[in-house]
């Protein structure tokens, strides 16, 4: 029989998404780091878009991406509904909230739509025109499911689009600016000593992340 407390209280759902969130940090620190090779070398790149593709490997890898990337979004959703209803009226009033709360834990609700919706872009021009185009055995109008390099140089060659990931890539920085060493916190490491270092990791982690992510899209954009 499953213990019904991880999924009904507060503090279990918190610790399902700080999971969920700390392992969406690291694929997207991976994700950062291959389309980082697209930089000094598209043809290398496409290499690693061919080995990973439709393989099983690659496909279990997404479901298990797919399925934590789910799990974060649902108890991020159902606890943002539960704290204001806790708060109610009191969430209009700026003075209940400590000077010390950074912009990004008040905002990061809104900083995870924005990302959802930046995903869902992503998702339309990249993945659904490479893996699921290998797996449904279509080929793009722009190229073939494992020319990533291909498909960068088209998109990014649009201003729209390098404007939309640059407040994409903002809105993620916000967010993991907080989220990695909120999630610590949420698992106990919430002392004067570890605090200090997670805040200044998060902070070098989220830049560099989103830094890489910003220069294949400049890169691509100045190159087109």
């Amino acid at each position: 029989m499953s213990n019904p407390c991880l999924l009904s209280s507060s503090i279990g759902k918190k610790f399902l998404m700080s999971i969920t969130g700390l392992f969406f940090v690291l694929f997207v620190a991976f994700h950062a780091t291959m389309n980082a090779v697209h930089i000094f070398s598209p043809e290398d790149y496409n290499a690693i878009c061919k080995f990973l593709g439709a393989n099983w490997y690659a496909l279990v890898g997404t479901g298990i991406i797919a399925l934590g990337f789910i799990i974060h979004i649902v108890y991020a959703t159902i606890l943002t509904i539960q704290n204001r209803k806790a708060r109610g009226t009191d969430r209009y009033d700026s003075e209940v909230r400590p000077a010390s709360v950074e912009w990004a834990s008040k905002n990061m609700f809104a900083l995870g739509v924005i990302i959802i919706l930046g995903l869902g872009l992503h998702l339309y021009m990249f993945w659904a025109k490479m893996q699921l185009a290998e797996i449904a055995g279509f080929v793009d109008e722009i190229a073939g499911p494992a020319d990533g390099s291909a498909f960068i140089f088209y998109w990014f060659s649009k201003p729209w689009v390098v404007v939309a990931y640059t407040i994409w890539l903002t809105a993620l920085w916000f967010h993991l600016t907080h989220g990695f060493w909120s999630a610590f916190q949420t698992m106990g490491w919430n002392n004067k000593t570890w605090m200090p270092r997670l805040k200044c990791l998060s902070d070098v982690l989220a830049t560099i992340i989103c830094l890489a992510f910003e220069a294949v899209v400049i890169a691509a954009f100045c190159m087109a």
